[in-house]
C-alpha cells in the first residue's frame, strides 16, 4: 500500500491504492474519491481525472479514457455524443439525468505505466435541493461571504457572468446596503450579519455552450456563529498616573487587577521599568516587585502585585514604570510617572511666621538702638 500527498479542489477524503500489475485491468496507481459529485437533475457537470505526479498532462503517449463502472460503453478522449463529450482529461455531461449517477473511472494508459481515478456522481431531484448544501459560516455582526462554489469550470476566462441569489426561495434585493453581488465575482456580500441571515441561499448563472443554455444551481446553508468575548483584563489600580513623594523616601505602588466572577483565564501580572524588566533594570533589589496577592470581594476575584522603592532617587522622576496585565483575551498596560514632591504652602507660612516672631522684633529693636545714639 502506497499513500501519495494530493491537493485537489473539494476533495474532503480520498485512497491511493498501489497493487501488483498483474493483468492489464489493473494499474499501478488507483485513486477513489470518498465524497462524491453532486448535481441536480437536468444541470450539466464536469468530472476531471487527477494528475498523478508521475505523469504528464502533455505526454501524447498517454492514452485516456473514461468509463463508468458496470457499463460497457467506453468514452475515448475527444468524444463527442449528443449529451455526453470527453474534452482533455475531463468528462462533460450536458445536462445529467438521474441515470448518470453511479461510478465514473478515468483511465491513463501507456505501455509502461497505467493510473486510475474512480469518481462517484450523485445526480439528484431537484426537490431534493437541500440534501446536496454545501455548508459555509459566519460570524454574527461581521460582514459575511457566502462563496457560490464548484462553478471553475463554467467561468474559465468570463469577466462577465452574474449570479442571481435566493433566501429560502425568495430573489435577494441588491439595491439595499445589506446584499452585495458584484457582476464578475461568485460571492455575495452581507453587512451586518445577524441571526436571522442563516438559513439556505441558492446561487444560479446560466451557461452557454454551442447554442444551449444551461442553469446551473448551488446551495449554500449558512450557519451564524457568535464570537466568544474574550474577557481582558482590567487594571483597578493604580488610577492615577502620576505619583508625588520627596527625595530619599520609601514607596509603594500597588498594581491591583479586576479579573471577575467567571473569567478562570490565568491572568499574568508585571512590571516594567522603560519597556525592561524590574530585575533587570535593578539587579540590586532597590527597587522590586512584591509577592502576588489575590483577593476576592463580593464574589469578584482580583490579583495584586506592588512595585516597591526602598529609597526614591533622582532617576526614579525620570523613568515610566508600567503595570502589565495579560491573558489570552489580551493585555492592559497602566503608566505610571514619579515626581518629586514640592514643598506646600505651608512650610512658607511657617517660614513667615517665624520670620514674625523671631527676626523682626530683632530687627525693629536694633533699628531702635540705633536711632537712640
Amino acid at each position: 500500500l502506497c499513500i501519495f500527498s494530493v491537493n485537489m479542489l473539494n476533495i474532503s477524503a480520498f485512497r491511493i491504492h498501489r497493487v501488483e500489475n498483474t493483468g492489464e485491468n489493473n494499474c499501478q496507481d488507483y485513486t477513489i474519491y470518498s465524497w462524491p459529485t453532486f448535481v441536480l437533475e437536468g444541470e450539466p457537470t464536469v468530472l476531471k481525472c487527477l494528475q498523478f505526479k508521475n505523469t504528464n498532462p502533455f505526454d501524447l503517449s498517454l492514452n485516456l479514457t473514461w468509463e463508468k463502472k458496470d457499463s460497457s460503453g467506453i468514452i475515448p478522449i475527444g468524444f463527442k455524443g449528443p449529451r455526453i463529450m470527453s474534452q482533455g482529461d475531463a468528462v462533460w455531461l450536458l445536462p445529467t439525468i438521474l441515470q448518470d449517477s453511479g461510478e465514473y473511472i478515468c483511465t491513463q494508459r501507456n505501455s509502461s505505466y497505467c493510473a486510475k481515478v474512480s469518481i462517484h456522481l450523485k445526480v439528484v431531484k431537484r426537490n431534493e435541493t437541500n440534501n446536496i448544501s454545501y455548508p459555509q459560516k459566519a460570524f454574527l455582526l461581521s460582514s459575511g461571504k457566502i462563496v457560490c462554489p464548484n462553478l471553475e469550470n463554467f467561468i474559465q476566462n468570463n469577466t462577465n457572468y452574474e449570479l442571481k441569489w435566493y433566501k429560502d426561495s425568495t430573489r435577494l434585493n441588491m439595491d439595499n446596503k445589506k446584499f452585495t453581488a458584484l457582476e464578475g465575482t461568485n460571492y455575495l456580500l452581507i453587512n451586518p450579519i445577524l441571526m436571522h441571515d442563516s438559513g439556505y441561499y441558492t446561487c444560479e448563472m446560466t451557461f452557454a455552450f454551442e447554442k444551449e443554455q444551461y442553469n446551473i444551481t448551488r446551495i449554500v446553508q449558512l450557519q451564524i456563529l457568535e464570537k466568544k468575548e474574550k474577557n481582558i483584563p482590567l487594571i483597578a489600580n493604580p488610577n492615577e498616573r502620576i505619583t508625588s513623594v520627596a527625595l530619599g523616601s520609601h514607596l509603594t505602588i500597588p498594581c491591583r487587577v479586576f479579573i471577575g466572577a467567571n473569567n478562570h483565564s490565568d491572568v499574568d501580572v508585571w512590571w516594567l521599568a522603560n519597556n525592561s524588566y524590574i530585575q533587570t533594570i535593578y539587579p540590586d533589589g532597590r527597587v522590586k516587585e512584591g509577592e502576588t496577592g489575590q483577593f476576592v470581594e463580593n464574589n469578584n476575584r482580583s490579583i495584586e502585585v506592588e512595585l516597591i522603592f526602598d529609597s526614591i532617587t533622582e532617576a526614579d522622576f525620570h523613568t515610566d514604570f508600567r503595570c502589565v496585565a495579560q491573558n489570552v483575551g489580551g493585555s492592559r498596560i497602566q503608566t505610571v510617572t514619579v515626581k518629586e514632591k514640592k514643598k506646600g504652602l505651608c512650610n512658607n507660612y511657617a517660614y513667615y511666621h517665624l520670620f514674625l516672631i523671631i527676626i523682626f522684633p530683632m530687627t525693629l529693636i536694633m533699628a531702635i538702638h540705633f536711632c537712640i545714639l
